[in-house]
Order: C-alpha cells, then sequence, then structure tokens
C-alpha cells in the first residue's frame, strides 16, 4: 500500500455535501504515503439515476472517467461505494465489444484500456499495519458496508456479498471492537429521502437500531449516501418512534484518522448532525 499512486476520484457528493469524508481521505491516504492525484475534468459517473434512465448512458458517464485514468496509466481510488460500483460496473460492462463499440460512439473516441478500480477501503486495508497514535479503545462500532459495495459479487469482486469482514478488520486493527451484528449490506433508502422519505426512515431505523440495541457506540460506513442517510434524518426518524437514538455515523477514514492522531476539527466531525463530540470525550477520543 505505501508509496503506491492512485487516480483518485472524489465523485461529486465529495466535492459537496460530504466534504468531511474527502478531507478525512487525504489525511489518511498522506499519513500512510497512499498517493492521489485527481483525475483532471472528471465528471459524474451517474450513481444511482442516469443506469435506470439509460443503461447506455448509466455506462458512458463512468467510461468518460475510466478513460482519463487510463491515460494517467494509473489504477483508480474512490472512496464512494456508489462510484466505485458504477467504475466498477462500467468497467465490466466495457470487456462486451459491442458496448464498448457504442460507448465510444457516444464518447467520440474509443474508451481506451482496462482500468483497475479499487475502492478507498480496499486500498486502505492492504496493510493494517498503522501507525497509531491514539488507540480506539472501547470504542464499539458497528461496520455497515451497504448495498453496493460488495455487491454483486461477480462485478465488485470485493469481499463477501452477505458478511463482508475488510472495514470490521481495519476497524479492529485501530483498537476498538467491529460488533458482530446482521445488516451489514442492508439497504439505507439510497436515492430516496426526497421521493420516499418514509422508505428510508423505515430501513434507516431498522439499522440503526438494530445497532443500538447490540451495544454499538456508533456505525462506521464507506458511503457518502449510507453517511447521510443515517445521520440526518435520525431527529425525524426519533419523533415518528418516540425514543432516541443519537448514534453518531462515521466514514471510516475519520475513525481512521482519529487513531492516526488528527482532531476532530480537524477531521471535520463537526459537520455532522449526529453530534459524536460527546462519544468521543466520554471515550477519551475528543
Amino acid at each position: 500500500m505505501a508509496g503506491r499512486t492512485y487516480a483518485y476520484y472524489p465523485g461529486c457528493a465529495l466535492h459537496g455535501t460530504a466534504r468531511e469524508y474527502d478531507v478525512s481521505a487525504r489525511l489518511v491516504c498522506q499519513t500512510l504515503n497512499v498517493k492521489l492525484q485527481e483525475i483532471k475534468d472528471w465528471s459524474c459517473c451517474g450513481a444511482s439515476s442516469a443506469a435506470s434512465l439509460s443503461p447506455l448512458l448509466g455506462i458512458a458517464l463512468p467510461a468518460h472517467n475510466l478513460k482519463l485514468a487510463a491515460a494517467m496509466e494509473l489504477p483508480i481510488t474512490t472512496p464512494c461505494a456508489m462510484c466505485s460500483y458504477r467504475l466498477k460496473t462500467a468497467a465490466h460492462e466495457l470487456k462486451d465489444e459491442a458496448t464498448a463499440r457504442q460507448v465510444s460512439e457516444v464518447l467520440g473516441s474509443a474508451v481506451g484500456p482496462e482500468v483497475t478500480v479499487e475502492p478507498l477501503l480496499q486500498v486502505l486495508s492492504e496493510d493494517l499495519s498503522f501507525p497509531i497514535r491514539k488507540p480506539l479503545t472501547g470504542l464499539k462500532v458497528a461496520c455497515y458496508y451497504g448495498c453496493l459495495l460488495v455487491r454483486p459479487k461477480s462485478v465488485l469482486q470485493f469481499d463477501d456479498e452477505e458478511n463482508p469482514q475488510t472495514m470490521d478488520r481495519l476497524i479492529t486493527a485501530l483498537g476498538a471492537e467491529a460488533i458482530d451484528w446482521g445488516l451489514k449490506t442492508e439497504c439505507c433508502g439510497a436515492g430516496l429521502p426526497l421521493a420516499r422519505p418514509d422508505l428510508v426512515h423505515r430501513l434507516a431505523y431498522r439499522i440503526i437500531s438494530l445497532a443500538q440495541r447490540l451495544g454499538a457506540d456508533c456505525i462506521a460506513t464507506a458511503c457518502p449516501m449510507c453517511q447521510s442517510n443515517l445521520d440526518i434524518h435520525q431527529k425525524e426518524i426519533e419523533a415518528e418512534h418516540g425514543e432516541k437514538l443519537g448514534l453518531p455515523i462515521f466514514y471510516f477514514t475519520q475513525l481512521l484518522g482519529l487513531a492516526l492522531g488528527f482532531t476532530p476539527r480537524e477531521l471535520y466531525l463537526h459537520k455532522h448532525l449526529t453530534n459524536p463530540l460527546p462519544l468521543l470525550r466520554a471515550k477519551g477520543l475528543g
């Protein structure tokens, strides 16, 4: 892992609503000597909506970014589970010659050679001998992968589809406890908080409440949509169910950053709506 260089694809969320994910990803990568070269002129990968409107568009959008990375002669890494899913799906579909020809016509030039796509979680888990300055001792974490990071296995080729362990091992290496639970890969409602807030609230409540009942102090995720759905809506969910939740939702890079010695403010933890600072102070990590 150390010294490797990647074409960095932040994706739209990390330059906007998930700014704290981008900041924490860059900080930990710099510390661990993982070099990120942001792809120049990258564009939206289509996330969750483009493919449902047009299968060809759903491939062409991420193919543009694959082509840019190919010109850099570097593998791609992206922190975002949705972006990883779209980029790896496009790379998989472009192996079909007819599809590659269609996409080349849309892009106006050949799609270029195949590019390796590695989620940042995978990159940062290749070597778990971190230079830890502040172990996360006493922190119980529910590792939440969401529904796009590991499925389908035939395309994503990353960890187990039902019981992934990569983030669990990383969290354990930081000195925290990764709890054993059964909703690691359940859907949180994805891009439906505006169209179907009732559905997002129902799914998010199921995830948060189970993690809490099993003794988790917090949830760690690698997806900006998951973090948003589980973090932002907790007050509304509490009102609907008449119970207190208040479970902090971290990006895994923020927990890694804490263990590496960065402060909560450096990791933008003050930006979260479900305040994680009381928990961190109670655990001696604030």
